[in-house]
C-alpha cells in the first residue's frame, strides 16, 4: 500500500476529479460496521421498545429470506467499489493505458484478498481454520472481474455482463438439481450454492458446511459491483445537469427495488446466497442513497455534517482493519470504564460505545488531516 498526498488546498481531496459524496457515502457505510452497531445495541439495552428497538432489529441480519437495513451494508460497499473504479480506473486508462490498468486491477485484488485472509485470523489457528472466502475476499473478486469488464468493454458490454450473470445465476439456482434434493430449492442447506460450498470449498466455512461469501454466489456479487460501475458512468457524464443526474439515479434506484421485489416472488431475496433479486433490491437502495448523498454533498455543497464520514471513507479499509486488529473497546474501557461507567448506571455501556466511535473518528481525522490515505 502507499500514501497518496497530492491534495487540493481547499477541499482536502486529490486534485484529480473526485466526488466528495462518494467518500462520504463510503464512510457512512463503514461507520455502521465499526461504530454505530455498538452504540445502537448499547442503547437498546436501556430501552426494549420504541424507535431504539426498531433500529436495533434493523442492525441484525435477517435469518434467511428478507431484507433489513443491515443486509444493505455489504452490497452498498461493493456498489461503491464499482462507482469508484469508474473514476480511478478511468484515469489510469487515460494516463497509463490498458496494460498498466490490468496490472493495477490484479495487484489491488490480490492485496485485498490477502488482507481478507489476515482479517479472519490467517494461520493463527492452523490452516484448517483459514477462511478462504470472506467479506474482503468477495470485494477483491468483485473488483477483479468488474474491473476487467469495465476496462475491456463499453457501457453496453457492462450491462450485458451484469444482466448475463444475474440470469445465469438464477438459471443455475432454479434448474440445476441438487443431489438428494432436486432443483429449484432455495432453503438453507438445500440450494445449489450451499451444496457447491459443502462439496468444493475447502477449509473453514462461516456457516458450518457452507459460506455466505461462497463460491457460486460470487457471480451475482460481481453484478452488484457492475451496477456501481453503471452508476459511476452515469455520474461521469458531462452532458447532463447535476440535478437531472440525481433524478435519474433516484428513478433507477426505485426501479431496481421494484424489480428486485418482483423477481423475489420467484427467486427470493436472500443475502446469504446473494440471489439475483437481492442484487437488484440492494442495488436499488444503494443507488437511492448515492443520489441523496450526491445531491446534498456535491450539488448543494452541504458538507460540514458529512466530513466525519469523509474522514472514514477516504481510509475505509484502513479503519476496517484497525477495528479488527486493535481492541478499541478495551481502550475505551480504560478511559471511561469502571467507576466512570458505573456512574452512568444503565447508560455505562452506551458511554463506552460512544467513546469507541470517537476513537475511530479521531484516528480517521488524524490520517485525513495529515493527508495519509492508504490505497491498496
Amino acid at each position: 500500500m502507499k500514501s497518496e498526498t497530492r491534495m487540493t488546498k481547499d477541499s482536502g481531496v486529490p486534485a484529480s476529479e473526485r466526488l466528495v459524496s462518494l467518500d462520504a457515502l463510503r464512510g457512512f457505510d463503514m461507520f455502521w460496521i465499526v461504530a454505530a452497531e455498538g452504540i445502537v445495541f448499547a442503547l437498546h439495552k436501556t430501552s426494549q421498545s420504541g424507535p431504539v428497538a426498531f433500529i436495533a432489529r434493523q442492525l441484525e441480519h435477517v435469518p434467511w429470506e428478507g431484507l433489513g437495513f443491515y443486509d444493505l451494508i455489504f452490497p452498498l460497499f461493493v456498489f461503491i467499489v464499482g462507482v469508484s473504479m469508474v473514476f480511478s480506473l478511468g484515469k489510469s486508462l487515460a494516463t497509463s493505458g490498458k496494460a498498466a490498468t490490468y496490472w493495477k486491477i490484479l495487484r489491488r485484488s490480490l492485496l485485498l484478498f490477502l488482507l481478507g485472509l489476515f482479517y479472519y485470523g490467517g494461520f493463527s489457528e492452523g490452516i484448517d481454520h483459514l477462511r478462504l472466502l470472506g467479506v474482503l475476499q468477495r470485494i477483491a473478486l468483485a473488483y477483479l472481474f468488474a474491473g476487467l469488464v469495465f476496462t475491456s468493454c463499453g457501457p453496453r458490454g457492462v450491462v450485458a455482463v451484469c444482466v448475463g450473470l444475474l440470469v445465469l445465476y438464477w438459471a443455475l439456482m432454479t434448474f440445476a438439481p441438487v443431489p438428494g434434493v432436486g432443483a429449484g430449492h432455495f432453503e438453507e442447506g438445500k440450494n445449489l450454492a450451499n451444496y457447491l460450498d459443502a462439496r468444493f470449498l475447502p477449509l473453514r466455512k462461516w456457516d458450518g458446511d457452507h459460506d455466505p461469501e461462497g463460491l457460486l454466489s460470487t457471480l451475482p456479487a460481481i453484478s452488484t459491483c457492475l451496477l456501481g460501475v453503471l452508476a459511476g458512468l452515469f455520474l461521469r457524464r458531462s452532458d447532463m445537469r447535476p440535478g437531472a443526474k440525481t433524478l435519474w439515479l433516484l428513478a433507477a434506484g426505485v426501479a431496481g427495488v421494484a424489480l428486485g421485489y418482483l423477481w423475489g416472488m420467484q427467486f427470493p431475496i436472500i443475502k446469504k446466497i446473494w440471489t439475483s433479486s437481492y442484487v437488484l433490491a440492494a442495488g436499488g437502495y444503494s443507488c437511492i442513497l448515492l443520489a441523496v448523498f450526491y445531491q446534498v454533498v456535491d450539488v448543494w455543497k452541504f458538507r460540514a455534517w458529512a466530513m466525519p464520514f469523509v474522514w472514514i471513507g477516504m481510509n475505509a479499509i484502513t479503519i476496517y482493519m484497525a477495528e479488527n486488529i486493535v481492541d478499541l473497546k478495551a481502550i475505551a474501557e480504560r478511559l471511561v470504564g469502571g467507576p466512570i461507567a458505573d456512574a452512568f448506571g444503565r447508560y455505562g455501556e452506551l458511554v463506552i460505545a460512544i467513546v469507541v466511535a470517537l476513537l475511530i473518528f479521531a484516528l480517521a481525522r488524524f490520517l485525513y488531516r495529515r493527508s495519509i490515505f492508504l490505497r491498496i
